[in-house]
């Protein structure tokens, strides 16, 4: 799946507001931009380049899901053993893993479905959040 894909299936959710920043497009449940549920890079800056995304047409999305999935798909991963240039597979985010991101590179053949289920997850985890905080 091309980045565009990535991005128009993000975009056709509910109450999404996108931004672009440093190289990246964030994706954010409502007008709190404190916390995106998806980014997209496609190329490296000086903070980050572990991914090596200044190949042609290589692009990263990072997906923040539950702690039980994130586990269930990375495991425990020792951060120094990681290639994160692996295209089309899910890694632990390169500098947010803490807080449960994973990213893939170019996702194809099956990952894009599970890419897919993964953003939807995401969303209804910031979605929820975001119903919490303007509540309040």
């Amino acid at each position: 799946m091309e980045q565009e894909g990535i991005e128009t299936f993000v975009s056709a959710m509910e109450y999404i507001e996108r931004e672009e920043n440093f190289g990246y497009t964030f994706f954010f449940v409502g007008d709190d931009h404190r916390l995106s549920f998806v980014t997209i890079a496609n190329s490296d800056n000086e903070y980050d380049d572990v991914s090596n995304l200044d190949r042609d047409q290589v692009f990263r999305v990072n997906i923040g899901v539950s702690k039980e999935t994130f586990t269930k798909l990375i495991g425990e991963t020792d951060p120094e053993s990681v290639d994160y240039s692996a295209l089309n597979v899910f890694l632990p985010h390169p500098h947010y893993a803490r807080q449960n991101f994973i990213s893939i590179l170019n996702p194809a053949g099956e990952n894009v479905a599970k890419t897919k289920a993964l953003i939807e997850e995401a969303y209804a985890i910031a979605a929820a959040r975001y119903k919490r905080r303007t509540k309040e």
